[in-house]
């Protein structure tokens, strides 16, 4: 075991979205079963505080931890790569963050009157930040967001540079992340791409200890020494990164590779060999399924599918739960609203996720009625579940003008409302019910076990939210008298209130609702339990 605290530094070069999260991840998950320790940060260079406010067309989905931190995708690929360490607000910070608390301080008169500067304030900031972040991990994981080159990473690279000498050589580690094309006209792998990005970390004082290169094809031996010479490295510090089948043989790719081995020689680092047989077998199952099902996503931002990213990779791991291949199909949520149902009559599944805002809101609306009154397993999910609640409102319970007050402030039959008391906050970053709260789950309704708990199998659970409207309790008795079943309830103490948590039809095959998100829980090696009952039961009306 690590004797003294390390660090290892992510950075990518030549273009962004070079795979940096997954390759972090992807160390991460490997040092872990050594037996080590793991804690992963992610600082990225926006001036935003945080990504609570940033649209998923910008930067994909908003990732919400327990503690209600609204971070970056990545935090997510840690989550689900890592699967022991526990993620809270400090893993992951921002230029604005950064920024934000250096000005404060010195608004309170923190620095006696000196200069506030980049050098030294806001790199101790990072560095402070850095070590908090690490508390007690043998190692802990930092990728740097942007792309080597950007002057909005600058303070961010110079704070790792000056952290590697004061922590010493031998306790931190430079993991570069860049690209090696093939040009095909020339036929041949370029390396100048590479060449240049390590001279622009150089250049800066930061010398890589360890190249991912990402590319279609293997490196020879002769390549890797070659960029080795050019980048003052031995070849054997020069890895391979290709494109592979799915994310989570990153990870044995790596090992095959030997990454990990060259980590732990780097760093002083004793550990046995890691035990990766339950990590080989779930990604031998993905490849190899047993079958497949197809699951209808109805969305509007469907040509983003970042946007979904928590999402995707839990219907695969729900498929892994069953042992299939979870086939999912973006539906574009207008495209319905306009009268076409023709892809969703291929789905043996239907799954409404998450948004805000009202645009393709009736696509989605008939949607769920046609896996209502089809008999389609159907999935809601926070925005997903209040809308089923409009439909069941509006075609069941004769609610006929069911709305939301985030589309009609001023409706009298707002099925769903905007929350007690976040009806005074005006700023958008203040809004939200986020992060983890408790759930008690209805074991039956009439004798009959619900969908819930058939799911669970337990009456206590814990889950995250990011949701500002909930389902209105002055409806709910009209609701459950035509047949909906309240099977999830939080019991808020301090207002003497209940908030639905998930509603379901108990006479459908599996019709449910949920106020939270399970996606941020979910594992490859532990399935969440809705996705996996979702997935089950899809199976099960698996189309000819």
């Amino acid at each position: 075991m690590a004797k003294h605290r390390k660090f290892i530094f992510v950075t990518g070069g030549v273009l962004s979205s070079i795979g940096k999260g997954i390759a972090a991840a992807s160390i991460g998950n490997l040092l872990e079963a050594r037996g080590l320790k793991i804690s992963m940060v992610k600082m990225d260079p926006y001036l935003n505080v945080d990504a609570g406010t940033m649209s998923p067309f910008q930067h994909g989905e908003v990732f919400v931890l327990d503690d209600g931190g609204e971070t970056d995708l990545d935090l997510g690929h840690y989550s689900r790569f890592v699967g022991s360490a526990q993620f809270t607000r400090k893993n992951s910070f921002t230029t604005g963050r950064v920024y934000d608390s250096v000005i404060r301080r010195e608004r309170e008169g923190g620095y006696l009157g000196k200069t506030v500067q980049v050098i030294p304030h806001i790199t101790d900031e990072i560095k402070l930040r850095i070590r908090e972040a690490a508390g007690e991990s043998d190692i802990t994981i930092i990728e740097i967001g942007g792309t080597v080159g950007d002057i909005e990473s600058l303070p961010f690279l110079e704070a790792i540079r000056q952290l590697r000498h004061e922590e010493g050589a031998t306790n931190v580690l430079f993991v570069h992340v860049t690209l090696v094309p093939y040009i095909g006209s020339a036929g041949e792998l370029k390396t100048k791409p590479t060449q240049h990005s390590v001279k622009e970390l150089r250049e800066i004082g930061i010398q890589p200890d360890i190249l991912l290169c990402r590319c279609d094809r293997p490196l020879s031996k002769e390549i890797k020494d070659k960029i080795g010479l050019f980048c003052n490295l031995t070849g054997d510090q020069v890895f391979s990164a290709i494109d592979i089948k799915t994310i989570y043989e990153v990870p044995l790719y790596f090992h095959d590779e030997g990454v990990d081995e060259k980590i732990i020689e780097k760093l002083g680092i004793w550990s046995g060999k890691p035990d990766l047989s339950k990590w080989r077998d779930m990604v031998n199952l993905i490849k190899n399924p047993e079958g497949t099902v197809n699951i209808g996503v109805v969305g509007k931002y469907m040509d983003w599918h970042e946007s979904y990213k928590s999402l995707s990779e839990s219907l695969i791991h729900g498929g892994v739960a069953n042992r299939v291949q979870t086939m999912v199909h973006y539906i574009d949520s207008e495209k319905v609203e306009s009268g076409d149902l023709t892809e969703l009559k291929g789905m043996d599944g239907i799954l409404v996720p998450g948004g805000f805002g009202e645009r393709g809101v009736e696509g989605k609306i008939k949607a769920i009625e046609y896996a209502r009154t089809n008999n389609v397993p159907f999935f809601g999910i926070c925005l997903g579940l209040q809308l089923a609640v409009i439909e069941f409102a509006r075609n069941v319970a004769g609610i006929k003008n069911a709305s939301s007050a985030e589309f009609k402030p001023e409706g009298r039959e707002n099925v769903i409302d905007i929350m007690e008391h976040q009806k005074k906050i005006t700023d958008k970053g203040g809004t939200m019910r986020l992060g983890a709260y408790p759930c008690d789950v209805l074991e039956k309704q009439s004798g009959v076990k619900t969908h819930a708990y058939g799911a669970y199998g337990e009456t206590k659970i814990s889950e995250r939210h990011r949701h500002r409207f909930e389902v209105s309790n002055e409806f709910l008795p009209k609701l459950t008298e035509h047949g909906l079943v309240v099977s999830g309830k939080y019991k808020d103490k301090a207002t003497d209130t209940e908030l639905v948590e998930m509603a379901e039809l108990p006479k459908h095959p599996w019709f449910l609702g949920c106020q939270f998100h399970p996606e941020f829980l979910s594992k490859p090696l532990k399935p969440h339990p809705l996705f996996s009952a979702f997935i089950a039961s899809s199976k099960k009306n698996k189309k000819s």
